[in-house]
């Protein structure tokens, strides 16, 4: 049996890995406030196909035309909130990390506080009652010093 086809596939599949975790090209900026911004934008908004991800970190399409779209708005001149209210228009709430408090994302936001809130109540209420239902028996003496006060 040859080694050949073997070693042909796993190149090819050395060389597809290698394209898929292409960057993008590098982006000109016409000043360093420019290029802080996209790198503030990019790190704000989420990747919509990762879900776990924001732009920056994300190799999916879709975070490499939303950095494409961020960039081409910095250099038009648009500001950071013209940025973040185009894509929350065209996205919605879930492509910011921080959503904004509205009525529509209270539960994203005390969520986990009432969640803790909750655990905390459960165990008290059952190390209370663990404690009410296995009283710790007496010892000897403390039997003899009960009943020492009871007469």
């Amino acid at each position: 049996m040859s080694k050949f086809p073997a070693f042909a596939s796993l190149m090819l599949g050395l060389f597809m890995t290698v394209h898929s975790f292409a960057l993008d090209a590098p982006k000109e900026f016409a000043n360093p406030e420019q290029e802080r911004l996209y790198g503030q934008v990019i790190r704000e908004l989420r990747c919509l196909v990762c879900q776990n991800q924001n732009l920056a970190d994300s190799n999916a399409d879709l975070a490499q035309d939303l950095r494409r779209k961020s960039y081409e708005m910095i250099v038009s001149g648009k500001g950071y909130d013209e940025i973040i209210h185009f894509m929350v228009q065209r996205y919605g709430d879930f492509v910011l990390y921080r959503p904004r408090l509205k009525p529509a994302t209270l539960i994203l936001w005390f969520a986990p506080f009432a969640m803790l809130v909750l655990l905390v109540t459960v165990v008290v209420a059952r190390t209370r009652s663990q404690k009410a239902r296995h009283p710790v028996p007496l010892s000897h003496s403390e039997k003899l010093r009960v009943d020492k006060l009871l007469k």
